[in-house]
């Protein structure tokens, strides 16, 4: 009895091992690069027809070279409770070998709101999305922690906000992420805040190179210019202790294939001072040059930093 108490302990411990593996997508070589697609940088193409939402692994694959892909909720946002459509999505990422890594929620309410019926409505609304995640075999969705009130306010209701979540996620093995993104949420130090009050291994972060406005001039989220920036460096440091996956943000680009506004080879050093072995996420948002060329420069940049980096 011991001996098979035993041996089934040991198949335990390596089923969590492989699990684990697979889930920050290790290979035999520790330091290799792994790149993955955000769907928002085909998001013009999508949104004017050109491509669709089932289109996505395909064009990774053969445009790109890339095994893994990140959703966007909006570009199939009625499609959460759709098994067959669902379904179509992951035949098309088996017929093109490429992996569903997560969804990036928007639009669902927000998580941090005061008001206590609208919260409640946003928890609800998000957990489809989960539900759709376990589906495709996604590791995790990503969520926003929009809300108002002051720093305090917003911390606790964020807290109050994402803890039902994150156990609902839990009960299914889909980890909850929080992206920097906007507001009080682009504060790293926040964050971090928040994720030790959450304290559990289903909830994370994932830090975006470039989303670290706090305050626009007119009180907006997107569109006035921004007034008050937390320091980008300072807070993807403080968030990767905590990450599930990294934002990889590129917007336009110098006579030398650097990004114009973000230093890739300060980003990726701390990137890999916190071990991290995960995907980095290309999100292209420039709009010159285009799309494809925007992610090609920025699969460039990536490889040719991280090549960098490992030399030293």
């Amino acid at each position: 009895m011991k001996s098979k108490t035993f041996n089934k302990g040991i198949r335990q411990v390596i089923l969590s091992s492989l699990l684990m593996l697979s889930f920050w997508g290790y290979s035999q070589e520790r330091d290799s690069l792994k790149i993955s697609l955000a769907e928002w940088s085909l998001h013009r193409s999508i949104e004017s027809g050109k491509v669709s939402n089932l289109d996505f692994p395909r064009i990774a694959r053969e445009q790109f070279n890339l095994d893994a892909i990140e959703y966007v909720n909006q570009f199939f946002e009625n499609k959460a409770g759709d098994l067959k459509y669902l379904q179509s999505m992951k035949d098309s990422c088996a017929k093109y070998r490429v992996n569903g890594l997560l969804i990036m929620v928007d639009g669902e309410g927000n998580l941090s709101s005061l008001n206590p019926n609208e919260q409640l409505k946003a928890i609800e609304s998000h957990k489809k999305w989960v539900d759709a995640a376990k589906f495709l075999g996604c590791h995790s969705i990503r969520v926003n922690l929009h809300g108002d009130g002051t720093e305090e306010e917003w911390v606790k209701a964020s807290i109050k906000g994402l803890k039902p979540l994150v156990d609902y996620g839990a009960r299914r093995q889909i980890n909850i992420i929080v992206e920097n993104h906007g507001q009080w949420s682009s504060k790293g130090e926040l964050i971090v805040r928040i994720m030790k009050s959450i304290d559990s291994p289903w909830c994370g972060t994932l830090p975006d190179f470039g989303n670290f406005c706090v305050r626009r001039r007119d009180g907006d989220m997107w569109s006035s210019p921004c007034v008050e920036y937390y320091d980008p460096y300072l807070g993807v440091d403080e968030m990767m202790p905590f990450a599930r996956g990294v934002s990889a943000k590129t917007r336009q680009f110098d006579m030398k294939g650097n990004e114009s506004e973000i230093d890739y080879i300060k980003m990726l050093h701390i990137v890999s001072k916190h071990n991290y072995h995960g995907y980095l996420g290309i999100e292209y948002e420039g709009e010159d040059p285009d799309e494809v060329l925007g992610i090609q420069k920025t699969i460039s940049l990536l490889r040719t930093t991280w090549t960098n980096l490992s030399k030293e």
